[in-house]
């Protein structure tokens, strides 16, 4: 494919190392493969280089910083990390170059150092994987300092505001960037997180986990406060306690924030038995053994400002490998799954999400219907091969005006 004359771009990841983020792994691919040059920088994790190619992407990375804690622990880490991250694009622009700078917010501070390079004419992407405002207040259970909130939205404004183009993840994100940051429409391209087909190859991957004569419930992601899995425990303890099932367990895959308060949760409700948490895993046929063993998976996100616009990449795992699910019923969600879960109608009431279980549990027919339905729209809408078309689209029209205009993703019902 011939480049453009804007063929460089350097990829900035503050929250999560490369290429252990899905998203903007598979962005560096696809760029790749369209012709483009393709620079990350990121924090490193535990044996990590601080410089590598990996499949053709030129990796840069830095320490992370200390763990952090209230206000001031979180003010430094942002500041240390966009110092870091400001330092190592220095070094890449005198030794490489780059034209664009394609930042993964959040944070939304990455318009200090995209402001920096568009004084010399550099191209700015803003690739918007959360809402800072509403996840500040998800994370504090709807509890936080107006001050902070104000000061997110500010930042969020002038992030969207200095953008050349901006990269939604779903339509609720277009509209917040049209609605609040007042971004024309023709500078947003929605990029879903859809699952790389091609990796599921870990699809005959054999089961790692058996419980003869139970049903197996799943949850696999990040475990942090936002994600609803306090509610989960108690669905579960209505499940036994108030539906009189004991004949499940649950595999909980994965870690965060919120381990240790679930782990005593479900000891204070007595239900210990009925759980295995696995811890953090890393490889990909690892957590295909683990879904390969579930029956039945659940996004237990609740509704609040930020899950009701934000897409769980969850979701489209589960549905990859034709897995039924239980949700609340948020809208993002039922865009997502459609017919491939059901939805518990009130949200935040775990006896209803419990009830949804239960009849799934009974109901290995539908299961399997569903399972199909969800394996069906990702293989014919929601795959990363559809939303890289998006993305490259996006870059065309940036970087070559003259482009077809008609590059913003159709929505799909």
């Amino acid at each position: 494919m011939k480049k453009s004359k804007a063929n460089r771009i350097l990829m900035l990841l503050e929250n999560c190392s490369f290429p252990r983020d899905d998203r903007v792994r598979h962005e560096a691919a696809a760029l790749l493969l369209a012709g483009y040059q393709v620079s990350v920088i990121s924090p490193s994790s535990r044996g990590q280089s601080r410089r590598e190619m990996v499949d053709g992407v030129d990796v840069y990375r830095f320490p992370p910083p200390p763990s952090a804690s209230g206000v001031w622990g979180y003010l430094w880490e942002y500041v240390y990390t966009m110092l870091a991250l400001f330092f190592v694009s220095l070094r890449v622009w005198v030794t490489k170059g780059f034209d664009i700078v394609h930042a993964a917010h959040p944070p939304d501070t990455f318009f200090f150092i995209a402001g920096f390079y568009k004084l010399f004419g550099k191209i700015y992407v803003l690739d918007h994987h959360d809402l800072a405002p509403e996840l500040y207040f998800a994370r504090f259970g709807g509890k936080g300092s107006p001050i902070i909130h104000r000061i997110l939205l500010w930042l969020e404004g002038l992030s969207l505001h200095l953008a050349d183009c901006v990269i939604s993840t779903n339509q609720s994100y277009k509209q917040i960037a049209i609605q609040r940051g007042h971004v024309a429409e023709e500078r947003i391209s929605i990029v879903r997180n859809g699952p790389d087909m091609r990796e599921l190859h870990c699809l005959d991957v054999e089961p790692a986990f058996q419980a003869q004569g139970k049903t197996i419930l799943g949850y696999v992601g990040v475990m942090g406060t936002q994600d609803g899995l306090g509610y989960l425990m108690k669905a579960l303890y209505h499940l036994v306690y108030d539906l009189g099932r004991t004949d499940f367990l649950c595999l909980m895959v994965g870690d965060g924030s919120a381990m240790p308060m679930l782990k005593s949760l479900s000891k204070n409700l007595n239900i210990s038995a009925y759980i295995h948490f696995t811890g953090w895993v890393n490889k990909q046929e690892e957590i295909a053994g683990y879904l390969n063993s579930m029956d039945i998976c659940v996004a237990p996100e609740p509704s609040d400002p930020y899950n009701d616009r934000s897409t769980a990449a969850k979701l489209m795992e589960y549905m990859a490998l034709a897995k039924p699910i239980v949700a609340f019923d948020l809208p993002e969600h039922r865009f997502t799954a459609q017919d491939a879960a059901v939805y518990a109608k009130k949200p935040h009431n775990e006896l209803d999400f419990a009830k949804k279980i239960a009849e799934l549990m009974d109901d290995p027919m539908g299961c399997k219907m569903m399972g199909l339905a969800g394996k069906s729209r990702i293989e014919t809408t929601l795959a990363w091969h559809f939303q890289a078309e998006n993305l490259i689209k996006a870059y065309q029209l940036l970087v070559s005006p003259d482009a077809n205009s008609n590059s913003l993703e159709k929505e799909t019902a």
